[in-house]
């Protein structure tokens, strides 16, 4: 071997100890740097003809492994999931308070109930009917109050996603960046390994937000894409594109958070196929857990309302008051009144409560078309009805009061409610628009909306993904629901590629999806108007979100808020002796009536993921605050198990990933050795060049 041969491989030897010493060095600078990856210098023998001729670095790489770095990247991305959601979801179960706390939400329903059963033990003190009054109006106050707050936590994770939206993009653009830089080192054989860290950190707060797949690629660099396989790097940075809602209601139907995919910039759903990550998790709460506790709350307020309605309907004050407006029925007069069964009885009292005059109503031979007119005659001087926007009216002549009274052997019923309940003419409780969806319609009844009027509804799979907007007129034609059913499904016009809409026996109207799409329906725009009430459609028949709106729009009826002595107490007995009330004020069954209002049994719709059926109101009210507290409790736990799930995947990474100060400072010691027999070899050569040139001299 020549002696030129010993010292270029003793100069190898040398740079390549000293390119080692370098990365060492650099792996000891950051031994305490969150996120760093320890560099490796991978070297090898460097032949010339066949003859080794030195060693060489052949490149700079990071300890990187492929394995590890996918289970802590999907770790991260489901413990960002969790995490998001329990911190929501927490929020929501604080606004109902303690559930054992007299000032927890739960706590006033019972409180309520006992102040009316308070009223009912003494019907002639009005401090104990003010309380009661009280106590239920704070309650629907609550409600609201916690309805509006529920919209407001879904308004912070529509913000968040925009938030994380714009923290995406920025995050692609600096990955896309950093891999034009590892692809142009990878190219001349430099040094990428600065870029590579930089870039496997951002890629860590990328899978916070959303699970990602990462792939390498030949020319240096990754590609990286979504689980449902969308590109998001490594031909391009993919652009996040997403609007947040301004105000957000129950009603909001919310924009799809889109992903334009390089190059050719095709747009797709960015929940397509997402199963983990920051986002998925507000997404989660914001469509699927935040509506639903809200929509369970709807129900909830809703069915307790309607249980004191049906017991103050059944009573009256004394004396009757003057008049009797009801709801709005949000159909004609003729088509709410056909249907009823059983017995009613008006009375006109004086302004004592003296019956003055009676009107019995058999609804076995009531003609709904002249319904009105036939009861105004029957009324006489002694009062007038009338229907006006949806409501049925019945006044009193002069001072006079008007009194409902079902008769005990026929009580009237349609949908399971008596006269004066459907249409509302004693409520306790009011709202501004339809809150029972139990209309009474069947197919053959006149549904009043306006022809050619529409209603567009958006549909979504089960991951929120659109499937397909829809806009549904109104047919012309008889006019019966089975026109509008028919329409509604109808496969070309219709939504009957998507679902069924029904009928109940009830007159609810369902939406019920086809096996295997777990379509989801949102009313996007309404433009349908039902004559003569003014409401629409999706009003009428609590389509989309208009369900979970109802929380907010319950109280006292305006006149007994401000006088107890309205609220109905007593019940009509038909049986006194001419010359005495027919309403006693000593008389409390309609205040046990009310008292015992939440342990009859309701007909509860399907609501929140829950499945409807009959049962009280305090048993609902018990499995609500139930649920939304273990729902509470097993988001907490899910979110501590995947971030120790995720510190563990972290941990086991960064044993492989991260630097170990002892192991580096052996490497240390071994590559200054290196030097330094590379060194004692340059000086052997050097020596030997000595003696060869003092021979020659």
């Amino acid at each position: 071997m020549s002696l030129t041969s010993i010292m270029n491989i003793a100069t190898s030897g040398m740079n390549a100890a000293q390119t080692q010493l370098r990365v060492v060095s650099d792996n000891v600078s950051n031994v305490n740097t969150p996120g760093y990856v320890r560099k490796i210098a991978d070297q090898q023998s460097w032949v010339s003809q066949g003859v080794g001729a030195g060693v060489e670095i052949a490149r700079i790489r990071l300890a990187t492994d492929r394995f590890l770095q996918a289970a802590s990247l999907n770790a991260s991305a489901d413990a960002g999931r969790q995490t998001v959601r329990y911190e929501l979801y927490d929020r929501i179960q604080s606004l109902f308070g303690d559930p054992g706390a007299d000032s927890g939400f739960f706590s006033q329903i019972d409180n309520v109930f006992a102040a009316f059963a308070a009223s009912a033990e003494n019907a002639t003190s009005n401090p104990l009917r003010q309380e009661a009054l009280w106590k239920t109006q704070g309650l629907f106050d609550d409600a609201a109050r916690i309805a509006a707050q529920i919209q407001s936590v879904r308004e912070d994770a529509d913000a968040r996603i925009k938030s994380a939206v714009e923290t995406a993009n920025a995050l692609l653009e600096q990955i896309e960046k950093l891999n034009v830089e590892i692809a142009k080192a990878t190219v001349v054989n430099a040094d990428a390994s600065g870029a590579q860290t930089a870039q496997a950190a951002l890629i860590d707060q990328l899978s916070g937000l959303m699970d990602i797949r990462i792939t390498g690629r030949g020319v240096g660099g990754v590609e990286i894409r979504t689980g449902a396989g969308i590109l998001l790097a490594g031909q391009g940075a993919a652009r996040l594109d997403y609007g947040r809602a301004g105000a957000v209601s129950s009603e909001t139907v919310f924009n799809e958070v889109m992903v334009i995919e390089p190059p050719a910039g095709r747009p797709r759903s960015l929940a397509e196929g997402l199963t983990s990550g920051e986002i998925k998790g507000l997404l989660e709460l914001r469509d699927g857990e935040a509506p639903a506790a809200a929509e369970r709350l709807a129900e909830l307020m809703t069915r307790l309302s309607d249980e004191l309605n049906r017991a103050h309907n059944a009573s009256s004050a004394a004396p009757p008051p003057n008049s009797l407006t009801g709801r709005n029925v949000g159909q004609t007069l003729e088509t709410a009144v056909a249907g009823f069964t059983g017995k009613t009885s008006i009375v006109i009292t004086d302004g004592q409560g003296v019956a003055l005059h009676r009107v019995d109503l058999d609804f076995a031979t009531v003609n709904p078309a002249t319904f009105l007119a036939d009861l105004n005659a029957q009324l006489g001087a002694f009062g007038s009805a009338s229907f006006v926007d949806g409501r049925l009216s019945i006044q009193g002549a002069g001072t006079n009061g008007v009194a409902v009274a079902d008769d005990p052997a026929a009580p009237t019923n349609k949908a399971g409610r008596g006269f004066s309940h459907y249409f509302g003419l004693n409520d306790l409780v009011t709202t501004q628009r339809p809150a029972i969806y139990d209309t009474g319609l069947a197919p053959a009844s006149s549904h009043g909306f306006t022809p050619g009027g529409t209603i567009t509804f958006r549909f979504s799979d089960a991951s929120g993904v659109k499937l397909r907007d829809i806009e549904v007129a109104v047919p012309g034609g008889a006019g019966d629901m089975t026109g509008l059913l028919a329409a509604l499904n109808d496969p070309a016009t219709g939504a009957g590629r998507m679902g069924t809409f029904s009928l109940s026996a009830s007159g609810e109207m369902v939406f019920t999806p086809r096996p295997g799409t777990g379509a989801t329906l949102a009313v996007l725009q309404d433009r349908t108007i039902q004559v003569p009430s003014g409401v629409s459609m999706s009003d009428l028949f609590g389509l989309g979100g208009t369900r979970a709106s109802r929380s907010d729009a319950f109280s006292i009826r305006a006149d007994i808020a401000r006088d107890p002595a309205r609220m109905a107490l007593g019940q009509v007995d038909l049986t006194v002796a001419p010359g005495v009330a027919v309403v006693s004020r000593n008389d409390a069954r309609g205040g046990r009536l009310l008292a015992g209002a939440d342990q009859r049994a309701s007909p509860f719709s399907a609501a929140g993921g829950a499945a409807g059926g009959s049962m009280s109101v305090g048993r609902y009210a018990s499995e609500l605050s139930g649920e939304i507290g273990s729902r509470a409790s097993m988001a907490k736990n899910s979110a501590h198990s995947a971030q120790a799930l995720a510190k563990e995947a972290t941990a086991r990474r960064v044993s492989v990933e991260g630097v170990n100060l002892d192991e580096e400072l052996v490497l240390m010691t071994t590559y200054q050795q290196a030097f330094n027999a590379s060194a004692r070899m340059v000086q052997a050569a050097k020596d030997l060049y000595d003696i060869l040139l003092g021979m020659v001299r």
